[in-house]
């Protein structure tokens, strides 16, 4: 399906705002999804489109944080196995959801995305204050790989918000240093991601000509995004995902409610 310029750099320009707020805050699928949908694609479409366009900036952010992971092997792979089971479970669970089906959640999973991206902040905080955990028992491996696994279903399904909702669970977990969290949260995001880029390609869900403009913008987003976000402030960039959000909620409730 093609695209006219204007749409065009309408996608590009909300990929790169998505890849900004990635790299400081997290939450920018409520930007990408909310625009595929507004230039004809159905939710399905919508949601495996955004997240082939933004897969390619997680590997920006997992690099931001090598030396924080040199010492995580152990999480990287058990969590990393969890995370591609995952992952698989719920691309899978969204490509056998009815279209219809899949468009009536919609409003209800930017809802909860939104909302986790509003308590971002205060589990960011609280992650600080947790004590070391000790992942040498086996009580807290077997937490840490439902954990992830619930995390990566929902990751598969519907991205928006998954980032927030894996540092919730590091930080339920112990994992004190919020770099080495973030560090964790986007190797696994990019884990389970790759499992569903490639079952959404497989089943023919991804707009590929959208997909690659908006990938292109992501990556933008990601290296030069940051330096603009700062300029504008990043309680600004907070408060205007927020409202993106819950006014991108609202619209499509009150759709289906027509």
């Amino acid at each position: 399906m093609g695209f006219s310029l204007l749409q065009g750099v309408v996608l590009f320009a909300s990929a790169f705002v998505a890849g900004m707020i990635n790299s400081i805050a997290g939450g920018g699928t409520l930007l990408t999804f909310p625009t595929l949908i507004w230039l004809g694609l159905d939710a399905k479409e919508a949601n495996a489109t955004s997240t082939v366009a933004l897969w390619p900036g997680l590997v920006g952010g997992l690099y931001g944080f090598r030396r924080e992971l040199e010492r995580s092997r152990p999480l990287l792979v058990r969590l990393g196995l969890t995370s591609l089971v995952g992952g698989a479970a719920g691309a899978a669970l969204l490509i056998w959801t009815p279209s219809q089906t899949f468009a009536r959640l919609v409003p209800f999973l930017i809802f909860f995305a939104t909302l986790l991206f509003m308590a971002q902040e205060p589990i960011t905080r609280w992650l600080r204050l947790e004590t070391p955990p000790d992942e040498r028992q086996r009580g807290w491996w077997t937490g840490a790989i439902l954990f992830q696994f619930c995390a990566a279903v929902y990751g598969g399904y519907f991205g928006a918000g998954n980032g927030i909702l894996m540092l919730s669970a590091l930080g339920l977990l112990g994992i004190s240093d919020i770099h080495r969290a973030n560090g964790l949260k986007n190797f696994l995001a990019l884990t389970l991601n790759s499992v569903a880029v490639v079952a959404f390609a497989a089943s023919g869900l991804v707009s590929w000509p959208k997909a690659l403009v908006m990938a292109a913008g992501a990556i933008l987003g990601g290296y030069y995004g940051a330096a603009i976000a700062r300029r504008l402030g990043r309680r600004f960039v907070r408060r205007a995902v927020i409202l993106i959000g819950l006014t991108i909620g609202c619209l499509m409730l009150w759709r289906l409610s027509r």
